[in-house]
């Protein structure tokens, strides 16, 4: 009975993975909320920290179990494991939802994201006009962020990396959406959709034994774009986690109240009834990435007229709400368990 609880709890750690990959791919939906929700961010953010000085002296001496216990190896194993599968899978899946059925996806976050804060607040009572002012604080920033306007999409080395550090902070900072900060920086295309395929091309090419993409100039500086921000990525997520980490641990009535207000916050950007702006070439035409996709310039927000659609809307704004409180019934549940 213990060996199929066990299996089946790392069953739904990578789903919980899946989960995280794909809400970092959309934008507006933080990979941090998942890890909330799901009950395991603490776990995250504490075994992240655990990546620092004492780990690396364990890997570089040899001593690789003891390295992976101290890192918490099997629990960031199946939950980056989930995560990438999703980054290849789901995300295309969410992707291609987005594309057709564009306004019941965002429903469906936003009643994700309408009882993630539900779930936050329901057993945080440390209100005091120090949490309140976090909590406002968080709300501004969080509508701010949701309004700025994208900049052009810049290849420099550097700001890639720069980009990688700041993407990763939707894992980290739950309501914080990393992949809406890259279509602010103009990056989101070239780093999440373009760089991904180039890989996926690549490895097709390695296992078909065509080698040829070796003096394909443009697959070079796609993989060499994916490499420094991936670089970037595991910066940003080693060193938020230590921040985060500190800060949980010193002030973390204030830390909460402020991610509650990021969240709040975040619902302008996933607002569902929204126009999507897309970019346009000097003949009117639109702008289209790699895929064919056109690529979005931002959002034009509007208030919902009462008809079909908007009741199916609501309905699957119902559904997000369900989803998150299924979440939570599920961890209370495992909780009694353990």
């Amino acid at each position: 009975m213990e060996s199929t609880r066990t299996l089946t709890d790392k069953l739904f750690l990578i789903l919980k993975g899946l989960g995280m990959g794909a809400a970092n791919k959309v934008p507006g939906v933080s990979g941090g909320v998942v890890a909330f929700v799901a009950g395991f961010y603490e776990e995250f953010i504490y075994s992240l920290k655990k990546v620092n000085r004492t780990a690396f002296k364990l890997l570089f001496n040899g001593r690789f179990k003891s390295f992976y216990r101290y890192i918490n190896g099997k629990f960031l194993g199946l939950l980056f494991f989930g995560m990438i599968v999703s980054y290849f899978s789901v995300s295309k899946i969410l992707d291609y939802l987005i594309q057709h059925y564009e306004l019941y996806v965002w429903s469906v976050f936003f009643g994700m994201i309408i009882g993630s804060i539900y779930y936050i607040n329901k057993d945080f009572k440390d209100w005091n006009y120090k949490t309140y002012t976090s909590l406002a604080l968080g709300i501004i920033l969080g509508i701010s962020i949701s309004f700025l306007n994208p900049a052009k999409e810049n290849d420099n080395l550097w700001f890639v990396f720069f980009c990688g550090i700041i993407s990763v902070s939707g894992m980290t900072l739950p309501g914080f959406s990393g992949s809406f900060i890259l279509i602010l920086l103009g990056n989101y295309v070239l780093l999440l959709v373009d760089s991904v395929n180039a890989l996926y091309d690549t490895v097709s090419d390695v296992f078909s034994g065509d080698f040829g993409f070796i003096e394909n100039i443009e697959r070079i500086r796609m993989l060499k774009v994916l490499v420094v921000f991936t670089l970037g990525s595991l910066t940003g997520l080693v060193t938020f986690s230590h921040v985060l980490s500190y800060i949980l641990k010193h002030y973390k009535s204030i830390t909460l109240s402020a991610i509650i207000g990021f969240i709040i916050g975040s619902l302008g950007v996933v607002w569902p009834w929204k126009k999507t702006i897309y970019k346009i070439n000097e003949d009117g035409s639109y702008l289209l990435d790699s895929t064919g996709k056109k690529i979005i310039e931002n959002y034009q927000r509007y208030k919902p007229d009462l008809n079909t659609e908007t009741y199916y809307a609501i309905g699957f704004i119902l559904l997000g709400i369900l989803i998150v409180l299924a979440l939570e019934w599920y961890g209370q549940k495992t909780r009694k368990i353990t």
